[in-house]
């Protein structure tokens, strides 16, 4: 009778969609790379900033679930990673090298680890012990890809996504312990308070996709790096 009460007052307040998940997630980035450019010490900044990598990582995990074509998705997140990287290069380094790689890199990797772990372990959720550890490994392989690679986030954004993934058949507030949980205990540098209020909005997610707007992120990320590098140009300037 409790565990009825408490799933209808769930449903109740799960009023966000995952375009909104995104829109909060985009919000919180921009505080976090303004603050991270124009005001270092303005930690409260970075603090509103930590909200958006447990988002995100949700977001692409849900999105590489309900694709209609995981092949594409895999393409889009390849093709933004490599436009995104001279923005990202020149916003955060002002100048263009391989010391630090954007976090779509990273999305990317995550779901061609995401498309190996089915393709080893199926898809069905059940499997032999032995498959499902080759498919972990072939996680923590992309996991050290992306540590190799410098990517952002590294190995914490591959590993988030993928519990986001793995526990995608269990209630939303099981997901969201997991996900937020690691990524607020090991990848938060004493922001862990912070992280862990993305689980507000996961909580409330509907599992509605919202109205898509699948191309706002992908143009939004390199363009608002893009605006962050010629204001500093112009400040600079003057």
């Amino acid at each position: 009778m409790e565990s009825k009460q408490t799933n209808s007052f769930l449903k109740k307040i799960q009023i966000l969609d995952g375009t909104m998940l995104k829109l909060i997630a985009m919000i919180s980035m921009v505080f976090d790379h303004v603050g991270d450019v124009f005001f270092p010490d303005a930690v409260w900044m970075r603090y509103v900033g930590r909200i958006a990598m447990p988002l995100f990582a949700f977001c692409i995990a849900e999105g590489y679930i309900h694709t209609h074509n995981r092949i594409k998705y895999l393409i889009r997140l390849g093709i933004f990673a490599l436009v995104s990287e001279i923005p990202f290069d020149l916003a955060f380094e002002r100048r263009i090298g391989l010391d630090h790689q954007n976090i779509m890199l990273s999305f990317f990797l995550a779901v061609l680890a995401l498309m190996l772990y089915d393709r080893i372990c199926g898809t069905e959720g059940k499997s032999s012990v032995p498959r499902v550890l080759l498919g972990c490994m072939a996680v923590g392989g992309m996991s050290a890809v992306s540590l190799l690679l410098r990517a952002d986030y590294t190995v914490f954004a591959v590993l988030g996504i993928w519990l986001f993934y793995i526990t995608r058949r269990k209630s939303q507030p099981v997901r969201t312990v997991f996900g937020v949980g690691f990524l607020s205990i090991l990848r938060t540098k004493g922001y862990n308070l912070a992280t862990a209020l993305s689980a507000v909005p996961l909580l409330l997610y509907n599992g509605r996709k919202g109205r898509g707007m699948k191309w706002l992120f992908y143009g939004f990320y390199p363009g608002h790096l893009l605006l962050l590098w010629l204001i500093r140009c112009v400040i600079g300037s003057n």
